[in-house]
């Protein structure tokens, strides 16, 4: 078959170009560097300001006391009857402060559920889960509503800087399953109308403990 000219001119340069290095468009998006400017940012501030963009509710706690007190405050406000939690490390705390509507017996009639997580990605508002926790797969996803208490140390700018702190922690015991929750579960599939609570909880707090 043979080629004309006209296509001929155009599969030349085409191959011209293709035997000469082109250089990335975003050089920095490669390797271990960030595209993403981290200076001068407050990582606290930055993941309430994106989490709470994303319909999610975060409070900040001075202390242990503080955090004590405001799960109070909520449990109250909301009427609660029934909040489910199988962490050990909080129920140990939850217990010593005797919350009175606290329920390890049955998560199917819980109003609310608490539970840790591995880490909070600032930049996005998301809270990273793996099934290594003591709540498992089901209980963040389950419940009405999810409760998370989380710490200043598990703050990190970058959904990447998550996932090189987990494979540091667990090793080769890596964790069968990881999750990111950006805020409460929505969609917009029916109908093109936005849909709270369809997938998972309405209703997502973070409970962040400055230490």
């Amino acid at each position: 078959m043979k080629i004309s000219p006209a296509k001929e001119n155009i599969l030349k340069r085409v191959r011209n170009a293709l035997s000469q290095s082109v250089q990335l468009p975003f050089p920095n998006s490669e390797g271990n560097s960030s595209v993403f400017r981290t200076e001068n940012e407050s990582l606290e501030l930055k993941f309430a300001e994106e989490f709470t963009r994303l319909q999610g509710k975060f409070v900040f706690c001075t202390s242990k006391a503080e955090l004590m007190d405001s799960l109070r405050a909520l449990c109250e406000n909301k009427e609660w009857h029934n909040v489910y939690c199988q962490t050990p490390a909080l129920l140990k705390t939850l217990h010593q402060e005797e919350l009175p509507v606290l329920n390890q017996g049955d998560m199917h009639v819980a109003d609310a559920a608490i539970t840790d997580c591995e880490y909070l990605v600032a930049r996005t508002g998301t809270v990273v889960l793996s099934a290594a926790q003591p709540s498992g797969r089901a209980l963040p996803v389950y419940a009405p509503v999810h409760i998370m208490i989380a710490y200043t140390h598990q703050l990190v700018f970058d959904l990447k800087d998550a996932l090189n702190k987990l494979k540091d922690k667990y090793g080769n015991d890596f964790p069968s399953a990881v999750s990111f929750a950006t805020g409460p579960s929505r969609t917009a599939d029916i109908e093109k109308t936005l849909v709270v609570g369809i997938h998972g909880p309405k209703e997502v707090y973070v409970f962040l403990v400055d230490e």
